[in-house]
């Protein structure tokens, strides 16, 4: 790295904490939240929100775009949304000078860098996947005509794990597009307690910006020129490998567990692999670090996992979810060099590049 980015490491770390300082007057709670969220835009990743009605994931979502001082649009999805609603149309406009008509293309609310996909899965596939091309290519095609989105470009989509009656579930192509699932959980005693005692209040708070869009297009860019050695690589796609099961074939017998083999159905592709070395890069550097750990991958493991493991009904009938998999996995896979295990079970995580 640069010395110029050494410097800029040290500003992101600072403006990090700012942020989580201007968060934390509006949101209470879900630091945890507001992390894996921060360390998805600066991975250039969409997110997955997964939690039960009233635990602020739209406010946190328009919170920390304010605080980045990103343009935010909402769409509710419905039964009835169509995907025009989502990325626009073209409508006739007349030329009153001339008396032409012509074709003019009106964006949709998807013309935002943060876009809060509102319970994504009540909306049929259809519509669904109107937002593949804008994730994946950053456009939308209108009228047999390309639109470029802005620059950054983030899906945030939230989901409510419960209520399932009505609802379409997304298509695993789709559910991979997304970086991170990101868990919003209950919130503690004391933490709910300062909830309602806010919230009840005649009190207001604002965020003030901490980062504007420039910065962080400069910051995204950083996440890509930070160093991560080659054991480390190894050590991360040990997680999607270690998951996946290729039926009638014994290829790959000595590198999947046997729980594995009982809970699995099928197991992470290459994008998880990516995204957990994305990911780690990135919550390096928000937290002041100039290289990358194995700390760094395990912390980025269960959003990056959790919804691209497939569980069976074996793994339902024992309360086996993608977490718990994820925490055997951590457990299993060596860290270092003195915990390597040379007995064949497991892949070499680090071996020299000689040995290679």
């Amino acid at each position: 790295m640069e010395p110029s980015d050494l410097e800029a490491v040290e500003k992101l770390h600072q403006a990090y904490e700012r942020l989580m300082q201007e968060v934390n007057r509006v949101v209470i709670g879900q630091h945890q939240v507001v992390e894996e969220l921060m360390i998805s835009l600066l991975a250039g990743g969409h997110c997955l929100l997964v939690g039960v009605p009233g635990l602020a994931k739209t406010l946190i979502v328009h919170t920390l775009a304010d605080t980045l001082n990103l343009s935010f649009n909402r769409v509710q999805f419905t039964p009835d949304l169509m995907p025009a609603d989502i990325t626009g149309t073209d409508v006739i406009q007349e030329d009153k000078s001339t008396g032409n008509r012509d074709f003019k293309f009106l964006p949709g609310p998807i013309f935002s860098n943060v876009v809060l996909a509102d319970e994504i899965n009540r909306t049929p596939p259809k519509t669904q996947a109107a937002l593949l091309e804008a994730m994946q290519e950053h456009q939308v095609t209108a009228g047999g005509r390309k639109h470029k989105l802005p620059d950054p470009f983030f899906v945030l989509a939230t989901q409510n794990p419960i209520e399932q009656e009505g609802t379409y579930p997304l298509p695993e192509a789709q559910l991979d597009r997304f970086m991170f699932e990101v868990k919003v959980d209950y919130p503690s005693e004391e933490e709910e307690f300062a909830i309602v005692r806010q919230t009840t209040s005649d009190d207001s708070y604002s965020v003030q910006k901490v980062l504007d869009l420039d910065e962080l297009l400069s910051f995204q860019s950083l996440v890509r020129r930070v160093p991560v050695a080659d054991h480390i690589i190894r050590y991360a796609m040990q997680f999607a490998r270690m998951t996946r099961i290729k039926p009638g074939e014994e290829t790959n017998a000595d590198e999947v567990p046997d729980f594995i083999r009982e809970f699995v159905s099928w197991g992470a592709g290459p994008r998880a692999s990516q995204n957990l070395i994305l990911g780690a890069k990135a919550r390096a550097i928000l937290h002041g670090k100039l290289y990358v750990s194995t700390d760094d991958v395990r912390a980025v493991a269960h959003p990056v996992l959790r919804h691209r493991i497939i569980t069976n009904f074996n793994a339902e009938a024992e309360g086996m979810t993608p977490d718990k998999i994820v925490d055997r996995l951590i457990q299993l896979i060596s860290v270092d060099s003195s915990q390597e295990k040379l007995d064949g079970r497991l892949p070499q995580v680090f071996r020299s590049t000689d040995a290679r």
